[in-house]
């Protein structure tokens, strides 16, 4: 008798996306498509996977991710590429904090290529559309999923460079322009930047005016607010007034509340999303479950040394006077700048990613400029201009209390922020999900297990138009992770940030198994998908 199903796993739970309580199943899979079938079916299948005292849930969907230019066949970033797979991610949300590798009008390609390779590393390449950058991540044979935003600071860049000034009304509908063609062609929404160039340069308005774009298309505006430390209220507010002038639906970007100042904000920041949304507006937020950021080097820098690009701060961060002034305004700070040195200290920024200085990765800038007999500053302009302005940080900034707070509320998601570099990244991109769902819930109770699944996974998919994913249902898409909710955790520390998870039995991808007992197959069914 010929096989009824492709694959069968059979004996687990289901927890099926939805925040629905967990049900014993057998859940079989022809075509790609999952059957739902009775417990103990006896269905046939090519392949079955047995699974008793485990859970099998839905390919987990990471809403926010840098991981725009990973794919590929280069074995020394496969490790990287691996890791996101072996947690259970089976999509990857990239474009995010307003940087992607498209649009740009042909006189702007070189400045999108400067900020995609200040933001991405080396090797870098900017698009001039979204069908030019799908069909170069097609090129590459993938074993997860890609969606990809359309990056307002990439737009700004791709019609008028780095200048610090307002765009006009032409520009605007330049960028308006690019934007809507995106949108159509299947980009997932709207990210902004806005602590880092060329979008820290764009007022209220520009922001508004693009926003509607994609409200038009039905899809949301996604943002890393303008300050995420002392005046974190202030920039949720202009999030919140964009959402409601655009009439888009607003997603706020790893939710936190960064600086000792700010601790404990997530008390009215929170509470002040949950009125809104209760007023109607479609607000929810994503958040990593860690208590360190990440980002670039240079944004550690007073606003007006980048305001040019990352080739203009390599041009003057060797001239008289400047490191004088970088250090008087780290001291004193700037109105309006998020200021995460004056706000800590070098002592909490450690470097991650140097590729020409690889010797310092894992060290504290502090650490760095003491063990070399001079200055944090002078420390951190010369490890820029060693590598080109190509230097990722980790930042310890926020408190374990208000991380707790943002997992916990109903109006998040889980989401890694990955940042997927060689050297040392932040262990996030190798242990978010399983480091919740061993955290969060097993040990701490913050959530039900039903509820961080739906964080995961369904809520993701009705964010960001994602049908037929994110749930367990005859007919949806076959992405699924099967494991053990008493053995899953995190490994991944930052010392050694890729350590596989845990308790991780099986991932799914299009019905294709890709990972078996943390072994990755050779299977690559991925695709970049298109959001229509």
């Amino acid at each position: 008798m010929s096989p009824e199903l492709d694959l069968l796993i059979t004996g687990a739970d289901v927890v099926d996306g939805s925040g629905a309580p967990s049900a014993r199943a057998d859940v079989g899979v022809r075509a790609g498509r999952i059957v739902v079938l009775p417990p103990d079916s006896g269905a046939v299948a090519t392949e079955v996977l047995t699974a008793h005292g485990r859970i099998v849930m839905p390919g987990i969907i990471d809403v926010h991710t840098h991981s725009d230019l990973l794919g590929g066949a280069d074995p020394e970033r496969e490790e990287l590429r691996r890791a996101a797979l072996l947690q259970g991610v089976t999509t990857e949300i990239c474009g995010n904090c307003g940087t992607s590798a498209f649009p740009a009008l042909p006189e702007r390609a070189g400045d999108v290529a400067e900020l995609v390779s200040a933001t991405f590393g080396s090797p870098a390449a900017a698009y001039p559309d979204l069908p030019g950058y799908l069909a170069a991540q097609e090129g590459h044979a993938r074993a997860n999923h890609l969606v990809t935003l359309v990056g307002h600071g990439t737009l700004r860049a791709g019609v008028l460079g780095f200048a610090d000034r307002p765009a006009s009304r032409a520009e605007v509908a330049t960028m308006s322009s690019l934007l809507d063609q995106a949108l159509r062609d299947g980009a997932a929404g709207l990210s902004s930047g806005l602590i880092y160039p060329p979008g820290i340069h764009a007022d209220t308005s520009e922001i508004v005016a693009l926003a509607r774009v994609v409200a038009a298309h039905g899809k949301p505006y996604v943002t890393h607010l303008r300050d995420e430390m002392s005046r974190v209220e202030d920039a949720l507010e202009e999030a919140l007034s964009i959402a409601h002038a655009s009439g888009a639906s607003l997603q706020v970007s790893h939710h936190k509340t960064a600086g000792r100042a700010a601790w404990g904000t997530t008390t009215r920041t929170l509470k002040r999303l949950t009125a809104e949304r209760a007023r109607g507006l479609d607000v929810l937020c994503d958040v990593y479950p860690y208590t360190a950021g990440s980002t670039v080097l240079h944004a550690m820098l007073p606003p007006w040394i980048t305001s040019g690009g990352v080739g203009a701060m390599l041009a003057t961060l060797g001239e008289d006077g400047v490191r004088g002034r970088i250090r008087a305004d780290i001291a004193s700070g700037l109105p309006g700048w998020e200021n995460t040195v004056g706000n800590g200290g070098w002592d909490l920024i450690v470097v991650a990613s140097a590729a020409r200085t690889p010797q310092l990765e894992g060290v504290s800038v502090a650490e760095a400029a003491a063990s070399a007999g001079t200055d944090p500053v002078d420390l951190a302009c010369d490890l820029l201009l060693a590598n080109d302005g190509e230097v990722t940080i980790i930042s310890r900034s926020m408190h374990e209390d208000d991380v707790r707070r943002v997992v916990a509320s109903p109006l998040s998601m889980i989401a890694s922020d990955g940042v997927p570099k060689l050297g040392r990244p932040h262990p996030r991109w190798a242990g978010t999900f399983a480091r919740t769902l061993g955290r969060y819930v097993r040990h701490e109770e913050v959530l039900t297990l039903e509820d961080a699944v739906h964080k995961m996974t369904g809520m993701p998919a009705g964010r960001f138009g994602l049908r037929g994913r994110g749930v367990i249902r005859d007919g949806a898409t076959a992405d699924l992770v099967v494991l053990d909710p008493g053995r899953v955790r995190d490994t991944a520390t930052y010392d050694d940030p890729l350590a596989r998870p845990k308790g991780i039995r099986a991932v799914v991808v299009d019905g294709q198994v890709v990972v078996d007992d943390g072994d990755v197959r050779d299977e690559r069914p991925g695709r970049a998908l298109r959001i229509r």
